[in-house]
């Protein structure tokens, strides 16, 4: 039985001030299934044609930051007291900074895992030619 599902892409903004971004990772939400998991993946070369001086390790760091935060862990801080659902909600807030979310987007699957798989693949990974 498919399940509703919520997600966001995760984007590198590395200018904030001119609004361009990359894709760099999926947030997806599955409450039925007590599921939350962010997965990234950094082009360097597509964050680099946006700004070459942005700070990839920076970046880096705050993607492992928020995967913190979305599993849980305590060095997430405060946050990881939280609900599944209060995480995603947190995670997806709109915000300026080198990393926000896109609108959230619904869906309905039997495999959460797998629809993270399907939608970095579609959305974040480089393109297959």
């Amino acid at each position: 039985m498919p399940h509703v599902f919520e997600y966001a892409v995760l984007r590198a903004v590395p200018r904030v001030e001119r609004g361009e971004f990359v894709n760099v990772g999926v947030l997806l939400y599955c409450p039925d299934l007590d599921f939350l998991r962010a997965e990234t993946f950094v082009d360097v070369d597509r964050v680099r044609a946006l700004d070459p001086t942005a700070d990839v390790e920076v970046l880096e760091a705050a993607l492992r930051h928020l995967g913190e935060s979305c599993d849980g862990a305590e060095v997430a801080g405060p946050v990881s007291g939280t609900s599944r659902g209060q995480r995603f909600r947190w995670l997806t807030a709109p915000r300026s900074t080198v990393i926000q979310t896109s609108p959230t987007h619904t869906g309905f699957t039997t495999d959460p895992l797998g629809e993270v798989n399907r939608l970095l693949t579609a959305l974040v990974l480089p393109l297959s030619g």
